[in-house]
């Protein structure tokens, strides 16, 4: 198993956003509310992959060229969440 830097904390923050997807798709609160947690959603993804490659980095499993070319690239896969929005309630 790669990393362990943040104790393999990070997984909570997917975890949540795993949560806040489930919350959205349940559609049990106003528009503007589901707006914010989409937002949210967005923010936690990115938080999540930041803390992953810094993890990965930090724990010698990637290196700085690495980390900054799979960073970029799971950012922009991230930001993809964004267009996919209006796919969920």
């Amino acid at each position: 198993m790669s990393g362990g830097y943040f104790n393999y904390t990070q997984a909570h923050i997917d975890q949540i956003a795993d949560d806040i997807e489930c919350l959205i798709e349940n559609g049990n609160y106003s528009e503007g509310v589901i707006d914010e947690f989409k937002k949210g959603l967005i923010i936690m993804r990115k938080a999540y992959t930041y803390a992953q490659r810094i993890d990965w980095l930090v724990s010698a499993d990637d290196s700085e060229e690495s980390f900054l070319k799979f960073l970029k690239k799971e950012l922009e896969e991230d930001e993809n969440i964004s267009y996919n929005m209006k796919d969920l309630k």
